[in-house]
């Protein structure tokens, strides 16, 4: 039985939909919950029992009335489990917590949520155990957690028993004390803030909440619980920058108890980890900010340690308190003392690197005192960074790609004020960007590549405005283009963003001309065909432009198409390239001067090109050019895929124009589920199939052979094989497939044991009509048997392009051969009399040859199909 369950919480685990889709659900959780009180189960399998419990405890309990069922069942068992068993209690402590929070039954104040609160809190106050071993004391840390999350999720839930909690901290001597301290400084900061949104609350208020009895008292506040979206993101985080953004408490100074309360954390914090001392001050920061009659100068002695210290979470932590009391905790020597602090563990070199980017972050975020920038953005450098004080953090070619783009960020805001080209600091900055181009015009690494042209937007984003460097930086650019073709992605994308983030710079359109300026004068003989593809990349980016004339790109095009070899291939992909340059010059709005050689390139490109797709694209647009006003041309290429016109002509339209960003599931080939097409086998052709032979009926071995010498010469190997088949749909078809047009098949071999096949174009294939004929002609090396691995592309009456697999060829090993052409009456005996004639006759040519035997045992029938074959298919 167990194994069992072991089985199905492992199918449980790997998909609970799809688990409980197959089975019932209250069945299952009904079998699950009978295991849990099985006594016969071990501890184990029962903890395993409770993950679905604990994890997804909303798709189990689908009710409130099942959770509360649920939980009692839950409860009964850890009421009669053994105090030994601490884990077990443990989970299932965790398991009723998510079933009653996940249910909602928490929020609808029922009975067993009261009922679970007492066991919890009678589990964090049992301190019966005579050892009190850390066992034990687990058992009431879960509990503690448990109150904690059942507080986070209904703020207000337990502002009855801060009391209780208070003095549960104090009596605690072992490592549970920051445990419970956590615990009441939620609840401590849930109850200030209930309160806060009470009108008339005030000193009195404040003080029975501290000082309250020991019951829940929930018919005191029905909607003590109840919170909607805006309050619980206030509860998440109340520090929102500066005190008067805050929701306030009015008591006046008479607030000694809660003045006792905070005193009493903060002397305590010390004894606790980092990760409990700052969330202990963080809690405490937002209920003074909360409550102006308690000073901040109740931080002033922690300050001491916490400005010197070298734990992250802490350091965050004083940072928000200088973020909610500024000067008034603060003094000028402590802020000066911290952003200095700042910049010394920003370079430290025992901090790793998230470290130190978290500390420079803190720079750009640096909560003034008295903040006197007015800007809207979130990123501000503080007044007293001074270039002297920033240049610790200049960016250098060793630093890892992340610190230097942090420190470029940060330095060019420093630098940003003084803006003119003299300053040493922009010189510096701009000199470091050359040191990053010139090592990736070396051969840097992709990392190194991608590093750069993030620096370089940086800069571009800061120093826009001082157009030496723009305009020095947009031609060494060009350059290293022109050295590196590849990088084409990422000048593509870096004139875009400079676009987007600054619409009115125009460095990007310069950047642009200078590498149209660079492509359309490059040596077409040097030119491979991955530089040829990244520079119609480019080009067609240019073709965006309308301020950049197109009459060089043009000429490019057209000497490549017409002189060089790579412009008339069968490459598709590059093929796709032209017509993407072709359709964007199109859109072009000068594009009245550019239609003579627009239209001599597409007409080249549909006559000459060697992929029909591709001429079939080329003639569209040629009749588009020559045929459609410019404005309606325009309003039909610049469609947008969520443009919601006439599906079958935006369809049939759009199949045929390369690389529209809009259109881009028209123009992708598809790929069929299943083989649409498959080839069958006619004949094959090879001498001797004629009969000529046959006329004269002969029983001499020697004229047979020398007739098929004199006619054919030696038998033996073809040098040529034709193979006939027809091209035929497959069987229950997809309608879409009936009528397929434009049909290249092509041949991949699986050896090489043949010259390689060249692709095969067929017009059409019609169902119900007489399939075509397709003749495939092999060049074979040696006598092997062979199987062809076939694939086709082809065009759907719909304009969309598919591609599919078909069935594999299988290539026999005697159609590899001339066969000897014998008479048809001959008998088996004779059959082998003329393979042993022949057999003599290779020997003796070769002189040197080995003779293979293998003994069988053979009927008649089987000799004479033996004899035949033998004697038909001779390999020398």
């Amino acid at each position: 039985m167990a194994e069992n369950w072991y089985g199905r919480m492992r199918r449980f685990s790997g998909g609970p939909t799809r688990f409980l889709s197959e089975t019932n659900v209250e069945v299952f959780l009904t079998e699950l919950l009978r295991e849990l009180r099985d006594d016969r189960a071990t501890f184990n399998l029962k903890v395993l029992l409770l993950s679905p419990l604990c994890e997804y405890p909303d798709l189990l309990c689908s009710s409130d009335s099942v959770g509360q069922e649920t939980a009692l069942d839950l409860m009964s068992v850890f009421a009669q489990c053994p105090r030994k068993s601490t884990q077990f209690r443990s989970h299932l402590l965790v398991a009723l917590t998510c079933v009653l929070i996940c249910t909602s039954c928490v929020r609808s104040r029922s009975h067993v949520a009261l009922d679970f609160l007492d066991l919890l809190f009678q589990v964090a106050q049992d301190v019966s155990d005579v050892h009190n071993d850390d066992t034990s004391r687990s058992l009431r840390a879960t509990a503690c957690d448990c109150l904690q999350e059942m507080e986070t999720c209904c703020p207000g839930l337990l502002s009855q028993r801060l009391e209780l909690l208070s003095g549960l901290r104090q009596q605690e001597t072992s490592r549970l004390h920051q445990v419970y301290a956590g615990l009441q400084t939620v609840v401590l900061k849930n109850a200030v803030y209930q309160l806060t949104q009470e009108p008339g609350a005030g000193a009195e208020h404040l003080k029975c909440l501290l000082g309250g009895n020991t019951s829940f008292a929930w018919e005191v506040d029905q909607d003590a619980f109840q919170t909607d979206s805006k309050d619980s993101a206030m509860l998440s985080s109340l520090i929102q920058g500066s005190m008067g953004m805050m929701p306030t408490l009015h008591t006046g100074p008479d607030c000694k108890e809660l003045r006792s309360v905070l005193s009493s954390l903060l002397e305590e914090s010390y004894l606790f980890t980092p990760l409990c001392q700052a969330a202990l001050l963080h809690r405490l920061t937002e209920v003074v900010a909360m409550v102006p009659g308690i000073p901040p100068t109740i931080f002033r002695a922690q300050l001491l340690r916490l400005l010197g210290t070298s734990e992250v979470c802490l350091f965050h932590a004083t940072l928000l308190m200088k973020c909610a009391f500024t000067d008034s905790l603060f003094s000028a020597e402590d802020e000066t003392f911290l952003l200095k602090r700042l910049l010394v563990l920003s370079q430290h070199p025992l901090l790793s690197i998230p470290e130190k980017l978290f500390y420079m972050d803190c720079i750009l975020h640096f909560p003034e005192n008295r903040p006197i920038s007015c800007s809207d953005s979130d990123e501000a450098l503080p007044v007293l960074l001074t270039p002297q004080l920033a240049s610790t953090l200049l960016p250098t070619v060793f630093n890892d790609s992340a610190t230097m783009l942090a420190r470029l960020h940060l330095q060019s805001l420093v630098y940003l004020e003084e803006g003119v080209e003299e300053s040493r600091g922009l010189v510096y900055l701009y000199d470091h960007l050359t040191s990053m181009l010139n090592i990736v015009e070396s051969g840097g690494s992709r990392e190194i590549v991608v590093t750069f042209f993030r620096a370089a937007f940086l800069f571009l984003l800061y120093f826009s405005q001082v157009h030496s460097y723009c305009l020095d930086l947009s031609e060494q650019l060009c350059r290293l283009y022109l050295r590196h073709t590849r990088l084409a992605p990422h000048l593509i994308n870096l004139a875009n963003q400079t676009q987007e983030r600054l619409p009115e710079c125009t460095w990007a359109i310069g950047l642009l001309r200078g590498l149209q300026k660079g492509i359309t004068k490059a040596l077409l003989g040097q030119l491979s065909l991955q530089d040829l593809s990244w520079h119609l990349k480019v080009l067609t980016r240019v073709a965006e432009e309308r301020e950049i004339c197109q009459h060089c790109s043009l000429g490019f095009l057209s000497s490549v198409i017409t002189t060089s070899p790579l412009g008339v291939g069968g490459d598709w992909r590059l093929g796709n390239s032209f017509l993407a340059v072709c359709r964007r010059v199109l859109l072009h709005p000068t594009l009245d001067s550019l239609l003579i050689p627009l239209a001599d390139i597409l007409q080249h490109l549909a006559c000459y090109y060697g992929d029909a797709d591709i001429q079939d694209h080329a003639r569209l647009y040629y009749t588009l050019l020559t045929t459609v006003s410019q404005e309606k041309l325009a309003m039909m290429l610049a469609q947008e895929a969520a443009d919601n016109g006439p599906q079958v002509k935006k369809r049939t339209l759009s199949s045929l124009m390369a690389e529209n960003e809009g259109l881009t599931g028209a123009l992708t080939v598809h790929q069929t589920e299943t083989a649409v097409l498959c080839l069958t086998l006619v004949s094959s052709e090879g001498p001797g199939e004629s009969g000529q032979l046959h006329e004269k009926e002969t029983e001499d071995v020697t004229d047979v052979l020398e007739a098929y010498r004199s006619q054919f010469g030696e038998p033996g190997f073809m040098p040529d094989v034709t193979l006939k088949y027809q091209l035929v749909h497959k069987q229950d078809q997809d309608p879409r497939f009936e009528q397929l047009f434009n049909i290249r098949l092509h041949f991949v071999l699986t050896d090489d044991h043949y010259e390689q096949l060249q692709d095969i174009n067929v017009p059409c294939v019609f169902k119900g009509r007489p399939p075509p004929v397709v003749q495939l002609r092999l060049k074979p090396r040696q006598p092997y048997p062979t199987t062809l691995r076939v694939s086709a592309i082809f065009t759907t009456q719909d304009g969309f392009s598919w591609h599919t697999p078909l069935p594999d060829v299988h290539v026999a090993f005697q159609q590899s051969f001339l066969p000897v052409p014998t008479p048809p009456s001959w008998s088996g005996e004779a059959r082998l009399q003329l393979f042993e004639r022949l057999w003599e006759e290779i020997s003796s040519e070769t002189g040197d040859c080995a003779v293979s035997l293998f003994c069988c045992q053979l009927q008649e029938a089987e000799l004479n199909v033996l004899g035949n074959q033998r004697s038909m298919y001779i390999c020398g």
